[in-house]
């Protein structure tokens, strides 16, 4: 069935809604501490949504450097998506994890928010020696042509063409490295079943009530987050929720789907 009769964008309602959400779960994550582990200091790449910098992933990367992980931003300024051919676009970013691979000796965790989400599975697939695991933060990498980010792409230039029906099936397939969905059914920018990766035994789904806009600093998710890239390399487990740090309900609404 093609994606657009599969998947929906959210309504409207719901999207007028997400600044204010955002800003509210930006004041949240610093009158609550996220949950903190302890990290082993293996290189993570933080990898922005469409339309934003390092300025709206500082409090994740500074929560994961908090937890004793070695932090690097994607270092590429505002993302305004794929400049000129996707494939040819992506080799400079998969020649970064190579390079970061190489420096440490270790592999590389890769955590991306919306369409970065999408670049970092793509890199995985590209060089998934080089890479420890994925874990996406609304990322719709099975509805990419049914959000309400399709209008903010086309005003900073991006070509949706390129979203041929070959490359949009190549998006949906999971890379070859374990792999986490964090998602919120209120999102109000993509839709969240377009986020859902497929059962298996190495990849997961896990729900937030969260806004799209403040994924990347909503206390719950930069705690999940954390305790994702903790895992020790080779065995990777699925998640399994603690008590939130934001209030016992909550905890409740917050769910996993596997």
């Amino acid at each position: 069935m093609p994606q657009s009769l599969t998947f929906r964008a959210p309504s409207l309602a719901l999207l007028a809604t997400e600044p204010l959400r955002a800003a509210l779960e930006f004041c949240a994550v610093h009158l609550g501490q996220p949950q903190r582990v302890q990290g082993d200091g293996h290189p993570v790449i933080v990898y922005p949504g469409l339309g934003a910098g390092s300025m709206t992933t500082a409090p994740l990367r500074a929560h994961l450097k908090a937890c004793g992980f070695d932090v690097y931003d994607w270092e590429l300024g505002v993302n305004t998506g794929p400049e000129g051919a996707f494939d040819e676009w992506l080799t400079a970013l998969v020649g970064r994890v190579r390079e970061v691979h190489a420096r440490h000796e270790r592999k590389v965790s890769l955590v991306g928010w919306s369409l970065g989400g999408v670049y970092a599975r793509e890199i995985a697939k590209c060089c998934p020696g080089s890479v420890r695991q994925v874990v996406t933060l609304a990322t719709p990498h099975k509805a990419i042509d049914t959000n309400h980010a399709g209008t903010l792409y086309r005003l900073l230039g991006g070509d949706l063409s390129q979203l041929t029906p070959a490359l949009l099936s190549r998006l949906g397939q999971r890379p070859p490295v374990p792999v986490t969905s964090i998602y919120s059914e209120s999102d109000g920018v993509v839709c969240w079943r377009g986020c859902l990766e497929a059962p298996a035994r190495d990849a997961e789904n896990v729900a937030v009530h969260a806004s799209h806009l403040g994924m990347p600093s909503h206390p719950d998710v930069l705690g999940i987050v954390a305790d994702r890239l903790a895992q020790p390399e080779g065995r990777w487990r699925p998640y399994v929720r603690r008590r939130s740090v934001l209030s016992p309900r909550s905890s409740r609404s917050s769910r996993s789907r596997t």
